[in-house]
């Protein structure tokens, strides 16, 4: 049995974990703003929801408390907002609101280190307890993106796993950020790989990819350290 905590994860690819990642008897905390629906699901699974916002500093507080005592073998933190027109064509950094630029950096990056930090005593409890950050291809060295500051935000996501790693090494606990590239959250984790690959004619990355990607590095022994890994879209030419 494996006990799973997973920020940001009400839909998307956070709903994807929820879904695929645990099996029977395992437990999940869901830690969202809003009450996800996968809470409904009868599999087996036990589910919890933390009603929490990542944008406040409070958030790390919140969660702990919910948590109590419980060991956490593995966290995921999914979260991850960016700028209002940042993936379209008429983008342009100069409109960008001061107000979004520190929320963005807030969810994506600072908050991810101070809900890590609360939860380590719970981490710590674990016998092969792993940590995975979901950064983005966009925070890699010279992608290409126009996005000041969602970029910097998962190219300090990237920082964070890096020096969380050295910190807890000596714990054995691993550390590892996986940086996608586009994915097809929209289409539900439920309604296939296929259904994901045909809707974007192979554009987009399936969320049961990713899914598939952290399983493996969650059932790795701690003798293993992954650091980070890319899975861009095969046609992406920019990554």
């Amino acid at each position: 049995m494996k006990n799973f905590i997973i920020l940001g994860a009400s839909k998307g690819l956070g709903d994807a974990f929820v879904k695929g990642l645990p099996v029977k008897n395992d437990r999940v905390w869901i830690v969202s703003r809003s009450k996800p629906e996968s809470l409904e699901i009868r599999d087996g699974v036990h589910r919890f929801w933390i009603e929490a916002d990542l944008s406040s500093q409070i958030s790390g507080d919140t969660i702990a408390k919910a948590i109590k005592d419980e060991t956490i073998d593995v966290l995921i933190y999914n979260a991850g907002i960016w700028e209002e027109e940042g993936f379209q064509d008429n983008y342009n950094f100069e409109n960008d609101n001061p107000t979004d630029i520190l929320n963005i950096m807030n969810v994506n990056t600072t908050s991810s280190i101070i809900c890590i930090q609360r939860l380590l005593p719970n981490i710590k409890k674990s016998t092969n307890p792993k940590i995975i950050l979901v950064g983005s291809v966009n925070g890699l060295d010279n992608y290409g993106s126009k996005q000041v500051t969602y970029v910097a935000s998962k190219f300090g996501l990237r920082g964070v796993g890096h020096s969380l790693r050295e910190n807890l090494r000596e714990d054995g606990i691993g550390v590892t950020v996986i940086n996608p590239g586009n994915i097809a959250a929209a289409i539900p984790y439920e309604d296939g790989l296929e259904k994901a690959i045909s809707t974007y004619n192979g554009t987009r990355i399936p969320v049961q990819d990713i899914v598939s990607l952290v399983k493996c590095v969650v059932h790795l022994s701690n003798v293993s350290c992954v650091k980070e890994i890319h899975i861009p879209a095969m046609y992406d030419t920019n990554a």
